[in-house]
This record gives C-alpha cells, sequence and structure tokens, in this order.
C-alpha cells in the first residue's frame, strides 16, 4: 500500500491559541496556521472559525495527497470518547464531544487526546522514541504533563485520563499547587512556574548576594533564572540543581513502575540543558533498585518544539488509521 501521498492534520488546542497544519508521513508540516481559542466564548463558533481557516488549506493541500483525517490534542482531552471535560482554561465549560464536532463539520475522521499523549505519539512517530515500544514523554513547560507509551501502546487507563504524572505528589505535605490545591505535586516543582517559586523561596531564604535580586517577583521566570545560572549565579545555579533533584526522584519512581528504555524530556524548560540534566541523572540513578540502574536512557525531544504540538496531534490520524480502530464518538451533548 502506497502511504507516500496520504496526509493528516494536526490540531492543538491551547488556551489561548490553536496551531494547525497539514503533515506528511516524513513529519513535513506542509503548511501551518493559527487562530485565537480565546476569542470564541462559544465551542460552536469556534469550530466555525477553524473551518473557515482550515478547511480552505485543505483544499488547497490535494495537489500533495489525500488527508486522511484530523488529529487533536487538547488539555483535559478523553481519547475513549473524544471529549474535552472540564478544561480549567478553556472557555467551554463541562463536557464537549470536540471530536465528534469536528468530524460533522469537516467530514473527516478525528481522533483526540490531551497535548501531553499527542506530544508522546509524535515523538514516536517523528522523534527520538521512534522504533521505542516503552517510554515515558514528560513535558516541562509551563505545567509537568506526561504520556506513557508500553508495549507499543500509550496508556489511556480506564477512563482515557491515566498518565497524569505531573500530579502525582513527589513532596508529601510540600508546596500548595494554585490550581489543583494538591500539595507537593511534581508540576509544582518541575514546571517553569515551579522553578520560579524555587527561586523566590531560595532569595527570600538566603544572604547571598544574586542576579535574581535585581528583579521584582512578578519579573522572573525560568528564562532569566536559567541565565543567570549560566552566568554563575550560585542561587540560580542551585535552583536548577534542587529541581533536577525533585525531577530525578520522581523519574525514579516512574521507572520501577513501567521499566521503560528511555525517558523523553520536552518543553521549554529543557532549554536548561545540563544545569537540569545532570541532577535529574544524578538522583534517578540515586534512587533506583540495582535492577533499574543504568538501563534507561534518559534524552531530550527531537521534535521542535515551535511544530511539535502539530507534530503530536497529526500522529494520532496514522495511529487511529494504522490500528484501524476509529470509530466516530458516540453524541455526547454539552453539558
Amino acid at each position: 500500500m502506497d502511504i507516500s501521498n496520504e496526509l493528516a492534520v494536526g490540531i492543538d488546542i491551547g488556551g489561548t491559541n490553536t496551531k494547525y497544519g497539514v503533515v506528511n508521513h516524513r513529519g513535513d508540516i506542509l503548511v501551518k496556521g493559527d487562530l485565537r481559542t480565546d476569542a470564541y466564548t462559544e465551542v460552536e463558533d469556534f469550530i466555525d472559525a477553524l473551518y473557515d481557516k482550515l478547511h480552505p488549506v485543505m483544499l488547497e493541500q490535494h495537489e500533495h495527497g489525500t488527508i486522511k483525517g484530523i488529529g487533536i490534542g487538547a488539555p483535559n482531552g478523553n481519547y475513549y470518547k473524544g471529549t474535552i471535560e472540564h478544561a480549567p482554561n478553556l472557555h467551554w465549560k463541562g463536557v464537549i464531544p470536540f471530536a465528534d464536532m469536528v468530524s460533522d463539520k469537516f467530514e473527516q475522521p478525528c481522533s483526540l487526546t490531551n497535548d501531553a499523549n499527542a506530544a508522546a505519539v509524535g515523538e514516536m512517530t517523528y522523534g527520538a522514541a521512534r522504533g521505542m515500544k516503552n517510554f515515558i514523554m514528560i513535558t516541562l513547560g509551563t505545567g509537568v504533563g506526561s504520556g506513557i507509551v508500553a508495549n507499543g501502546q500509550l496508556i489511556y487507563g480506564e477512563d482515557g485520563f491515566a498518565g497524569e504524572l505531573g500530579h502525582t505528589i513527589i513532596r508529601p505535605g510540600g508546596r500548595l499547587h494554585k490550581s489543583t490545591r494538591l500539595r507537593g505535586s511534581l508540576e509544582s516543582y518541575a514546571s517553569a512556574t515551579g522553578i520560579v517559586s524555587t527561586a523566590i523561596e531560595m532569595l527570600e531564604n538566603s544572604n547571598e548576594k544574586s542576579l535574581l535580586s535585581n528583579y521584582k517577583k512578578s519579573e522572573l521566570n525560568s528564562k532569566i533564572i536559567y541565565e543567570s545560572a549560566s552566568k554563575g549565579d550560585k542561587i540560580a545555579k542551585e535552583v536548577f540543581r534542587f529541581t533536577g533533584q525533585i525531577l530525578g526522584e520522581a523519574l525514579a519512581n516512574f521507572v520501577m513502575f513501567s521499566s521503560p528504555e528511555a525517558i523523553i524530556l520536552f518543553g521549554g524548560v529543557i532549554k536548561a540543558g545540563d544545569l537540569l540534566m545532570k541532577p535529574t541523572r544524578l538522583h534517578m540513578e540515586k534512587n533506583l533498585l540495582p535492577i533499574f540502574k543504568n538501563k534507561v536512557k534518559l534524552i531530550f525531544s527531537e521534535l521542535e518544539e515551535a511544530d511539535a504540538a502539530i507534530l503530536g496531534a497529526s500522529a494520532l490520524v496514522w495511529e487511529m488509521k494504522l490500528s484501524d480502530t476509529w470509530v466516530k464518538p458516540e453524541k455526547i451533548p454539552v453539558i
């Protein structure tokens, strides 16, 4: 079967912006675009606007091949039902039968999952996890997301929401996560937001001179902290060492429950490079049983950050096509 002329559409739904693109089997994005998510308070209006922008693009791509479906990465996306459920950063509340609505509008098969799972599928299709059947994808950005692949299959769990490793408790009774109200979760430490919180705490509890003291608390971000660490700032360097310790301890737990070939790190936070990677690797290995030591590769993603969301979403099309399990989601009313 010739698949060289088959194309997939990838759509990434974010709280502020939505990105979309048409992708071929090699992972080349032939054309891409975006629109504001937060400009539409009603999901029906958003899908109409998406159709007006994306459908002409899809028609133009017919000269390059046949579009086989649409993949969508979305916050709180339920793969089983094709729904977006109670996403806190979207205007559309309740349970939204999003895949069904898009499929009806575009007259294309549609698969939907959460954004971190989409990133894992993208990495398996186009990136560092090609050929791997057991790996964990950890996305380190504003939050901490994850996708778990075991025996060649993405783990969705009973209800479609498995793999929320960012919300596992790594420091019981620790730092309060303002959104979830949980204390001590991985996300509250290892995300870009968590890194800023760590920097503020260290500044408040140290007499050490620091470049970070030149900024107001509201001005600090992970990029400034990285730049300060690169200049040798002791507190900034300690922020990344501590973050790596927390992340490494968490990864050791994840290794021991799934025994992956690799853990792949992705997202803006990984731009810190060895400042983060060295302590992460050290504390992961330090907390592993001997049977797991020095077996698991800890590597950075091979996907370009700017395009990864589109590629990950588009890879869902190949997944549903190859598995031949796609069925149009049952209609679920907007609640």
